[in-house]
């Protein structure tokens, strides 16, 4: 195992602590990308009113991003450890809004696979691994607070982004719509990650701005490198867990705004669903977060399959709006806490030596859930009619993450009794 380098107390400079700059600029970034990406669910029925192309079709773009961002998010991972996120995060910025400009071009469905696939995909792939491993590097009693201050960026960009999606669509066109969304994009993304910062080590300061770092704070500086923690059960539980996850998760960012509609109601107040699942995202990055830091982890990921899972299953009797309101708001809570444990789980499992990079193979597990979750519930769609036996699966697969979760121990105990045998 590796240590992981903290800068001797002798040699911090005292004053302002820069780690609060990252975590601004940080939330910036996440604000801009996941509000744009939020709003794909908004752009559905206009597509489909065009082209004629069926849910599937639409959702299989959605798909094809989600992995896309999930196997440049190792590479981007990697580059994390080496460079820092501020190089990894200009890039992924310019690539995100590329993608943007290109989807007001989209005509044919091969042109939507590459742009909002393959492009927005890989533009993707820098919207959190970069961003959580940097605040992890930077804050250690705080983590989780910390962590779920950044990510609440997705809940804002959840909260803000369909219904301005809906009014430019309303107001403009979506083809205009989207190159405002990838403007947008360019500059606060750009922006931003120049004040990014890999490490304290960089501005000559310690974790939480204390002299002492991890010694003082009674924490042993250990990281597993990415073999190390390959060998660990523990490594593949977190897959199938984050798998779990994020197949649900997605699944119902993606059409809760097409199955609102296919019960009747407007498009304006379709889009207020995801909107006030941002709203109480942001609660439960910031409430969970800092039971996070005191209760650990894994009982925020047991807590919050619980309440996603009874949330998803309510979806299968709700007929009225306030119904998918409390569902939204129920969901939007629990998936807020979870996102916000998923970086600090990593660091808490196997170190922060290799963070980076183990978080993104990690996140690979959260991300094929997330494509496959979009497809598979517009595939059932397509089938059915309806979103009822979809929910009920959804469901399923959210209930076998809690199961999985409970599996979760500690890797130092699983390696010392390795260790001992």
């Amino acid at each position: 195992m590796t240590s992981y380098k903290v800068l001797p107390s002798s040699d911090a400079k005292p004053g302002f602590f820069y780690g609060y700059v990252v975590v601004v600029a940080a939330l910036c970034i996440m604000i801009a990308v996941w509000s744009t990406y939020y709003a794909f669910g908004v752009f559905f029925k206009p597509m489909l009113v065009e082209f004629g192309w069926t849910t599937a079709m639409v959702s299989g773009a959605f798909s094809i991003s989600m992995v896309f961002q999930s196997l440049i998010g190792i590479v981007v991972g990697g580059l994390t450890d080496r460079f820092g996120s501020r190089i990894v995060m200009t890039l992924c910025g310019f690539l995100l809004a590329t993608g943007y400009l290109l989807m007001s071009r989209v005509n044919a469905i091969w042109q939507l696979y590459v742009f909002y696939g393959v492009v927005i995909g890989i533009g993707m792939s820098g919207s959190f691994v970069p961003l959580t491993s940097t605040v992890a590097r930077w804050f250690i009693k705080k983590r989780g607070i910390m962590t779920g201050v950044i990510l609440s960026g997705s809940g804002i960009g959840c909260l803000i982004g369909p219904p301005i999606a809906t009014r430019l669509i309303s107001t403009y066109h979506w083809r205009v719509s989207y190159l405002i969304m990838g403007g947008a994009v360019l500059v606060v993304v750009t922006l931003a990650a120049h004040f990014l910062r890999r490490d304290p080590t960089q501005m000559g300061q310690v974790p939480d701005g204390e002299s002492g770092g991890e010694q003082r704070l009674g924490i042993a500086p250990w990281g597993l490198s990415l073999k190390e923690a390959a060998y660990t059960g523990q490594f593949y539980i977190l897959l199938a867990m984050l798998f779990s996850f994020g197949f649900t998760m997605f699944a119902l960012m993606v059409h809760i705004v097409p199955h609102a509609t296919e019960l009747g109601f407007s498009a304006l107040t379709a889009a207020n669903i995801p909107a006030t699942i941002g709203g109480l995202m942001i609660a439960g990055r910031l409430l969970l977060g800092r039971a996070a830091d005191r209760f650990g982890n894994r009982p925020i990921f047991i807590v919050g399959f619980i309440l996603m899972s009874a949330a998803v299953l309510s979806l299968v009797k709700a007929k009225e709006i306030w119904m998918l309101y409390l569902f939204a708001a129920v969901f939007g809570f629990a998936t807020g806490g979870m996102g916000t444990s998923e970086s600090p789980i990593v660091a808490e499992l196997f170190g922060l030596h290799s963070h980076g990079l183990i978080l993104a193979i990690a996140g690979c597990g959260f991300t094929m859930g997330a494509a496959a979750g979009p497809f598979v519930v517009g595939y059932s769609f397509d089938i059915a009619g309806n979103y009822r036996g979809a929910f009920l699966v959804c469901t399923v697969i959210s209930l076998l993450g809690l199961i999985l979760t409970f599996l979760l121990t500690p890797v130092k105990a699983e390696l010392s009794k390795r260790i001992s045998i």
